[in-house]
């Protein structure tokens, strides 16, 4: 029979800091796939469309994650796009196949939308280019549309379409996954390495403000890596600001305490990437440190069967529409855990993706807009993660699983808010039975108690929430205390939990 509750013990003092985190960290991304754009952010029909066609349902639960930073338009998607297809006339643009997701595109939406959407959401785009089937003279020419004030062909071109101002979009991704063999134009490193390089340098003439990300590789399990990374930033690591991390995590073999496990995956590859940059940086005598830009992560398998089956060249299908459990949510609160862990040298990182294709947001045509589960953990760590990452000193009993060994049952990150002298603690109990009894020593935190235990828990791994019925949501009833210098965490079997406190 299980016993009721496990313990385990916390240090969490001022003094022990990870970084200041960026709030980049928490950003997200839009690709033109599936009703990401068309029938996600974008349709016009829509009752609650605005006078450009945005739903405004949409921005609304935008706004409430307080989305920093949104990748655009791709993806493998840009690897074969034509930003000039989507500025203009929406009239005169034309439609295309569509061919990293065979579907056809009629660039109703493009750059200067894109531009005005972010701008409406309060967020910042992170802007990809196309390193697939173009190169150098693509990507200065729309860095000039974008970011030019006026007087020079593109800029002026900008301005005759209606922007007069420049967007000053400042972050740009050097390409997508270009080691993947799906990737159309995909290439070696050394082709890739020698393009970016080339590339880099003319877009850091035209504007020098703005910052770089070097594509790096697809996946942790690509059979490059971390070779890739080491070759590609040999030629980038002069122009370069961030490589690219990507990584999705399933759970096919319905293994719970090994799929709950998987964050360790996401440390290990941070880890590893850390380490090819800093040795890059060894071998160039360099004094500049290249940080990570974990610009594609989630749960993403849900869907895969019957995107298989999807039928080509249709506009905006629903691809990619994984409907997310309970589960999913705890692991989306661990992986967001391991982001922070890291983010003296993780910067920036998007959700991939928003709405609709894998995302926390969810729409139907012509309806409603509802939450996923895995919107609550990313709400949450986004709105009051902000500040200074602690290194909490943690001793929790473990467990083995499939694919890991010592996988501690108390998964958690620590944030001070200095401005708000607030301190937060996110946890992640991931037994499955037995309630998790924290103790925490928290006397550099004198006179602070819990003001509020946010908890998301569900007696069903695979509870989902569908347009009509929330069946995950937190609640804010948990059972923590403070007793002098020691906060007195509990954490309900398999949950993830948010405990804020102040003086």
């Amino acid at each position: 029979m299980a016993k009721e509750f496990i313990n385990a013990k916390m240090i969490v003092d001022k003094d022990f800091k990870v970084s200041e985190i960026d709030p980049r960290i928490y950003g997200s991304f839009i690709e033109h796939l599936g009703r990401a754009v068309y029938g996600g952010i974008f349709e016009p029909e829509h009752p609650e469309a605005d006078e450009s066609g945005f739903r405004q349902d949409v921005l609304e639960l935008v706004k409430e994650l307080q989305v920093p930073i949104v990748r655009y338009p791709g993806g493998n998607m840009v690897s074969a796009y034509n930003w000039e297809d989507g500025v203009g006339p929406k009239e005169d643009r034309p439609t295309r196949l569509e061919l990293a997701w065979r579907t056809i595109e009629n660039n109703q939406v493009g750059t200067n939308e894109f531009a005005e959407w972010a701008n409406k959401a309060g967020t910042d785009v992170m802007m990809a280019i196309n390193l697939g089937t173009r190169g150098i003279d693509a990507a200065r020419n729309l860095l000039e549309y974008t970011n030019h004030p006026g007087g020079t062909y593109y800029s002026d071109l900008r301005r005759s379409h209606g922007y007069e101002q420049p967007h000053n979009f400042k972050t740009w991704c050097l390409g997508n996954e270009m080691d993947g063999p799906w990737q159309v134009g995909g290439k070696t490193a050394e082709e890739y390495g020698r393009l970016a390089y080339e590339t880099a340098k003319a877009m850091k003439l035209v504007d020098p403000s703005i910052e770089l990300v070097s594509c790096g590789s697809s996946s942790s399990d690509m059979p490059t890596f971390p070779q890739w990374e080491a070759t590609t930033l040999d030629h980038t690591y002069e122009f370069a600001d961030y490589v690219s991390l990507h990584q999705y995590y399933t759970n096919y073999e319905d293994d719970t305490p090994n799929f709950l496990a998987r964050s360790m995956e996401m440390d290990h590859f941070i880890k590893t990437v850390i380490s090819t940059c800093d040795y890059i940086k060894a071998k160039k005598r360099s004094k500049k440190t290249i940080n990570l830009s974990f610009d594609e992560w989630n749960v993403w398998f849900h869907s895969t069967a019957d995107d298989n089956k999807m039928e080509p060249w249709q506009i905006a299908p629903p691809q990619l529409e994984d409907v997310y459990t309970f589960e999913d949510a705890v692991l989306v609160g661990s992986l967001l855990h391991t982001l922070l862990k890291h983010s003296d040298r993780v910067k920036m990182a998007c959700m991939a993706q928003l709405v609709n294709v894998i995302a926390p947001i969810m729409t139907d045509n012509g309806g409603k807009v509802w939450k996923q589960t895995i919107f609550y953990p990313y709400y949450y760590t986004s709105v009051y993660g902000r500040g200074i990452a602690l290194d909490p000193v943690v001793e929790s009993p473990k467990y083995d699983s499939k694919d890991f060994t010592d996988v501690p049952y108390l998964d958690t990150s620590v944030v001070y808010n200095e401005e708000k002298d607030e301190l937060v603690v996110f946890a992640t109990n991931r037994h499955m039975e037995n309630t998790l009894k924290v103790d925490c020593d928290i006397r550099s935190f004198e006179g602070f108690r819990v003001i509020e235990h946010v908890v998301l828990e569900n007696d069903d791994p695979k509870a989902v929430n569908t347009a009509e019925q929330t069946n995950v949501a937190p609640h804010n009833k948990g059972e923590s205390h403070t007793d002098g210098g020691t906060l007195h965490g509990i954490l309900p079997k398999m949950s993830w939990n948010m405990i804020r406190l102040r003086k």
